[in-house]
């Protein structure tokens, strides 16, 4: 298993490639949701109100929203169906790995459920949600942590059970059999009907804990999917990342401290400046510039990491440097810690990528 997730190390993090749940998203989600409310008698005038989305738009598998305006849908549901229990356990199930489209098919289609895992987080702004997993694991046990600290309090418990249960939902499916779990906490306390929170969990829940997770044995994560596919695999995240490095365009001054990064000159590419230098160009301080890229939902090391990709991945692909010549191009002292950065932005060495890329070709 070449994933980051089949590491050897005894405990090991994989992070989310986002870093909370503003980031744009399919219209999907809120058509199930809208769904469900309609089997509810909940029209769907009302779970679209305040968004000035038009009831068309959820048959448009392309239409592109606001995770705000999704987020205003979940508060019309949450008020709408408040006399319904367990909520966000009951639409949480109805996600299912062809609700996420090509996010879903490359799932599918990867060689094991460790696989599918290490894909997910890397490109989590194809998904639905908001609260954000992170990936740990230890000697005997993975264990998903899902973070809701960032997530509006009025929705949070609502969120937490539907993106948990929803996550439970996807890795069934990828592995054509029930998920079993060997924990489960929350953070909330107990509610009534913890009962149906245990029925997908397959094992007591228990609540008031410090955070929310799941966890199962590392075991299941090398487990072959039954649909996998290595040339469907290989097609899946090439349009995954090509609609990312879409959706992930940047604007306002993360756009101004992305073009000072993006190397000139006669050789075409060269260090790219620190932070201190950016400021300077940009006429601000280095306080204020991080500010203001905090407030943008960003920051000079995420943008630093998106122009290095970038330009790694198109140096890999169009030019014969080696490895070691791409890492002295990109700023890196030492090749081993640019293969280490190259393999967290895309799961795969340089040189495996190099290979990838030459074959589709």
């Amino acid at each position: 298993m070449s994933s980051d997730l089949a590491s050897a190390d005894p405990r090991r993090v994989g992070d989310p490639g986002i870093r909370d749940w503003n980031f744009p998203r399919g219209i999907a989600s809120v058509a199930l949701m809208t769904a469900y409310a309609g089997e509810h008698g909940v029209p769907a005038a009302r779970m679209l109100a305040g968004t000035g989305l038009a009831e068309s738009a959820l048959h448009d598998p392309d239409a592109q929203i606001d995770a705000h305006l999704e987020l205003a849908v979940i508060r019309n549901l949450v008020r709408e169906l408040a006399q319904v229990p367990a909520l966000g356990v009951e639409v949480g199930r109805r996600y299912r790995i062809t609700t996420f489209g090509i996010f879903g098919f490359a799932c599918v289609s990867s060689p094991t459920l460790g696989e599918a895992i290490a894909f997910a987080l890397r490109y989590l702004d194809l998904s639905f949600t908001f609260c954000l997993p992170v990936a740990e694991w230890s000697p005997g046990e993975f264990v998903a942590a899902v973070h809701d600290e960032a997530v509006p309090a009025d929705v949070r418990q609502f969120l937490v059970e539907r993106d948990v249960a929803a996550m439970h939902r996807v890795m069934t499916d990828l592995l054509g059999v029930p998920l079993r779990l060997t924990r489960a906490e929350f953070r909330f306390p107990e509610p009534v009907y913890a009962d149906r929170i245990e029925e997908f969990t397959g094992v007591p829940p228990r609540f008031g804990k410090a955070r929310n997770l799941f966890a199962l044995d590392p075991a299941v994560l090398a487990q072959p999917l039954p649909q996998a596919n290595e040339h469907t695999w290989a097609m899946c995240l090439a349009q995954c990342r090509d609609l990312v490095d879409r959706r992930r365009a940047r604007t306002g001054i993360a756009a101004q401290v992305r073009e000072l990064l993006v190397p000139g000159g006669a050789e075409g590419f060269c260090a790219p400046p620190g932070i201190d230098a950016v400021a300077a160009d940009l006429r601000m301080s280095t306080r204020t510039l991080r500010r203001h890229l905090d407030a943008a939902g960003t920051s000079y090391r995420a943008l630093l990491d998106e122009v290095r990709r970038a330009l790694a991945e198109e140096m890999l692909t169009a030019t014969p440097l080696s490895v070691s010549d791409v890492a002295i191009r990109l700023g890196y002292a030492e090749s081993s810690t640019f293969i280490y950065a190259f393999k967290r932005w895309t799961g795969n060495t340089p040189a495996a990528y190099r290979r990838e890329r030459a074959a589709l070709r």
